[in-house]
């Protein structure tokens, strides 16, 4: 059984992975497969997630005061949520409804 840090982390991974992919597969013309490059932002997105030390009270990444990314990496990863993240509701609206109420939880259990 996992823990609601751990869920956090499946579901903060799942997020990103979902993004990345929708994005690869607009602009990079990628079938199930992500390119290259977007399947090394996500190996280094997992790999952030996996090292955080503010899990357990932040809510996401962009929500953090602490910019573990290197900039290039944060660049990338802004495009890709400028992108991906008002489109995400067409193709996965159930983890945008998900990944709202995990924000409104954490906001209201750590304000």
């Amino acid at each position: 059984m996992y823990n609601s840090v751990q869920l956090k982390v499946i579901h903060e991974k799942k997020v990103i992975g979902e993004m990345i992919a929708l994005y690869c597969w607009k602009k990079h013309g990628t079938g199930k497969n992500l390119c290259a490059e977007c399947a090394e932002l996500y190996a280094y997105a997992q790999d952030k997630i996996d090292r955080c030390r503010f899990i357990e009270k932040k809510t996401f990444c962009s929500a953090c005061t602490v910019h573990c990314y290197s900039p290039d990496m944060r660049t990338r990863v802004k495009t890709v949520m400028r992108f991906s993240g008002p489109r995400m509701f067409l193709y996965h609206p159930v983890l945008v409804v998900k990944h709202i109420l995990v924000t409104l939880k954490m906001r209201k259990h750590y304000d």
